[in-house]
Protein backbone atom coordinates (compact mmCIF):
# COMPACT_ATOMS: atom_id res chain seq x y z
CA UNK A 1 0.00 0.00 0.00
CA UNK A 2 1.26 3.48 -0.78
CA UNK A 3 1.82 6.19 1.83
CA UNK A 4 -1.09 8.09 0.30
CA UNK A 5 -3.45 5.14 0.58
CA UNK A 6 -2.60 4.45 4.22
CA UNK A 7 -2.50 8.08 5.25
CA UNK A 8 1.15 7.76 6.28
CA UNK A 9 3.58 10.46 5.31
CA UNK A 10 0.92 13.13 4.99
CA UNK A 11 0.12 15.86 7.47
CA UNK A 12 -3.61 16.19 7.82
CA UNK A 13 -5.57 19.02 9.43
CA UNK A 14 -6.93 16.54 11.95
CA UNK A 15 -3.36 15.93 13.17
CA UNK A 16 -3.05 19.49 14.47
CA UNK A 17 -6.58 20.90 14.65
CA UNK A 18 -7.03 20.20 18.37
CA UNK A 19 -3.67 21.70 19.32
CA UNK A 20 -4.07 24.72 17.07
CA UNK A 21 -7.56 25.60 18.22
CA UNK A 22 -6.73 24.97 21.90
CA UNK A 23 -3.66 27.21 21.71
CA UNK A 24 -5.62 29.99 20.02
CA UNK A 25 -8.57 30.02 22.40
CA UNK A 26 -6.50 29.48 25.55
CA UNK A 27 -3.98 32.18 24.64
CA UNK A 28 -6.65 34.73 23.72
CA UNK A 29 -8.65 34.05 26.88
CA UNK A 30 -5.54 34.22 29.06
CA UNK A 31 -4.44 37.55 27.61
CA UNK A 32 -7.92 39.06 27.90
CA UNK A 33 -8.50 37.79 31.44
CA UNK A 34 -5.11 38.79 32.80
CA UNK A 35 -5.41 42.21 31.18
CA UNK A 36 -8.73 42.73 32.99
CA UNK A 37 -7.01 41.73 36.24
CA UNK A 38 -4.30 44.36 35.54
CA UNK A 39 -1.56 41.75 35.33
CA UNK A 40 1.93 42.87 34.39
CA UNK A 41 3.45 42.00 31.04
CA UNK A 42 5.78 39.54 32.80
CA UNK A 43 2.78 37.80 34.40
CA UNK A 44 0.98 37.50 31.07
CA UNK A 45 4.07 36.14 29.30
CA UNK A 46 4.73 33.73 32.17
CA UNK A 47 1.13 32.51 32.04
CA UNK A 48 1.30 32.01 28.27
CA UNK A 49 4.57 30.07 28.51
CA UNK A 50 3.37 27.90 31.39
CA UNK A 51 0.21 27.02 29.48
CA UNK A 52 2.21 26.53 26.25
CA UNK A 53 4.39 23.95 27.98
CA UNK A 54 2.55 22.34 30.89
CA UNK A 55 -1.00 22.32 29.51
CA UNK A 56 0.31 21.46 26.07
CA UNK A 57 2.22 18.44 27.38
CA UNK A 58 -0.80 17.12 29.28
CA UNK A 59 -3.13 17.62 26.30
CA UNK A 60 -0.65 15.97 23.95
CA UNK A 61 -0.31 13.02 26.31
CA UNK A 62 -4.09 12.74 26.59
CA UNK A 63 -4.45 12.75 22.81
CA UNK A 64 -1.73 10.11 22.50
CA UNK A 65 -3.38 7.87 25.08
CA UNK A 66 -6.72 8.24 23.31
CA UNK A 67 -5.13 7.33 19.99
CA UNK A 68 -3.53 4.27 21.55
CA UNK A 69 -6.88 3.26 23.04
CA UNK A 70 -8.41 3.60 19.56
CA UNK A 71 -5.60 1.38 18.25
CA UNK A 72 -4.31 3.97 15.83
CA UNK A 73 -1.14 2.82 14.08
CA UNK A 74 1.75 3.56 16.48
CA UNK A 75 3.85 5.72 14.16
CA UNK A 76 0.86 7.78 13.07
CA UNK A 77 -0.23 8.29 16.70
CA UNK A 78 3.27 9.42 17.67
CA UNK A 79 3.54 11.77 14.67
CA UNK A 80 0.14 13.31 15.43
CA UNK A 81 1.11 13.77 19.08
CA UNK A 82 4.39 15.49 18.23
CA UNK A 83 2.73 17.61 15.56
CA UNK A 84 -0.03 18.62 17.99
CA UNK A 85 2.57 19.66 20.56
CA UNK A 86 4.66 21.57 18.03
CA UNK A 87 1.75 23.42 16.48
CA UNK A 88 0.36 24.38 19.86
CA UNK A 89 3.75 25.58 21.06
CA UNK A 90 4.35 27.65 17.92
CA UNK A 91 0.88 29.21 18.05
CA UNK A 92 1.33 30.05 21.73
CA UNK A 93 4.69 31.67 21.01
CA UNK A 94 3.06 33.99 18.45
CA UNK A 95 0.86 35.30 21.25
CA UNK A 96 3.93 35.77 23.47
CA UNK A 97 5.46 37.82 20.65
CA UNK A 98 2.36 40.00 20.44
CA UNK A 99 2.40 40.67 24.19
CA UNK A 100 6.11 41.50 24.15
CA UNK A 101 5.92 43.73 21.08
CA UNK A 102 2.87 45.86 21.86
CA UNK A 103 1.55 48.02 24.68
CA UNK A 104 -1.06 46.18 26.81
CA UNK A 105 -4.25 47.56 25.23
CA UNK A 106 -2.93 47.11 21.70
CA UNK A 107 -1.71 43.59 22.59
CA UNK A 108 -5.21 42.57 23.71
CA UNK A 109 -6.75 43.84 20.48
CA UNK A 110 -4.00 42.36 18.30
CA UNK A 111 -4.16 39.00 20.12
CA UNK A 112 -7.93 38.85 19.66
CA UNK A 113 -7.67 39.71 15.96
CA UNK A 114 -4.79 37.28 15.39
CA UNK A 115 -6.50 34.50 17.32
CA UNK A 116 -9.84 34.90 15.60
CA UNK A 117 -8.10 35.04 12.22
CA UNK A 118 -6.25 31.79 12.94
CA UNK A 119 -9.42 30.14 14.22
CA UNK A 120 -11.39 31.19 11.13
CA UNK A 121 -8.65 29.87 8.83
CA UNK A 122 -8.39 26.54 10.66
CA UNK A 123 -12.15 26.15 10.75
CA UNK A 124 -12.43 26.90 7.03
CA UNK A 125 -9.80 24.27 6.16
CA UNK A 126 -11.51 21.64 8.31
CA UNK A 127 -15.02 22.48 7.04
CA UNK A 128 -13.92 22.28 3.41
CA UNK A 129 -12.16 18.99 4.13
CA UNK A 130 -15.37 17.59 5.61
CA UNK A 131 -17.50 19.00 2.80
CA UNK A 132 -19.70 21.10 5.09
CA UNK A 133 -20.63 24.79 4.76
CA UNK A 134 -17.86 27.00 6.13
CA UNK A 135 -19.92 29.91 7.53
CA UNK A 136 -21.92 27.96 10.15
CA UNK A 137 -18.77 26.20 11.34
CA UNK A 138 -16.90 29.50 11.62
CA UNK A 139 -19.82 31.06 13.51
CA UNK A 140 -19.88 28.21 16.06
CA UNK A 141 -16.15 28.24 16.65
CA UNK A 142 -15.84 32.02 16.85
CA UNK A 143 -18.79 32.12 19.26
CA UNK A 144 -17.07 29.58 21.52
CA UNK A 145 -13.80 31.56 21.44
CA UNK A 146 -15.58 34.84 22.16
CA UNK A 147 -17.44 33.22 25.05
CA UNK A 148 -14.16 31.90 26.51
CA UNK A 149 -12.57 35.36 26.21
CA UNK A 150 -15.62 37.09 27.69
CA UNK A 151 -15.73 34.72 30.66
CA UNK A 152 -12.01 35.20 31.20
CA UNK A 153 -12.44 38.98 31.09
CA UNK A 154 -15.28 38.72 33.60
CA UNK A 155 -13.11 36.64 35.94
CA UNK A 156 -10.26 39.14 35.55
CA UNK A 157 -12.57 42.04 36.40
CA UNK A 158 -13.88 40.22 39.48
CA UNK A 159 -10.34 39.50 40.65
CA UNK A 160 -9.24 43.08 40.04
CA UNK A 161 -12.19 44.45 42.02
CA UNK A 162 -11.76 41.99 44.86
CA UNK A 163 -7.97 42.12 45.12
CA UNK A 164 -7.11 45.53 43.68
Amino acid sequence: MSARATGRGRVRATDFSFGGSAAVVTSMALIVGLDAASATRATVVSGLLIVALADNLTDSLSIHLYQEAERLEERRAFRATVLNFGVRLLVSLTFVGIVLALPPTAAVVAAAAWGLGLLVALTAVLARGRGVPVAPEVAKHVAAAVLAAALSRFIGVLIQRGVG
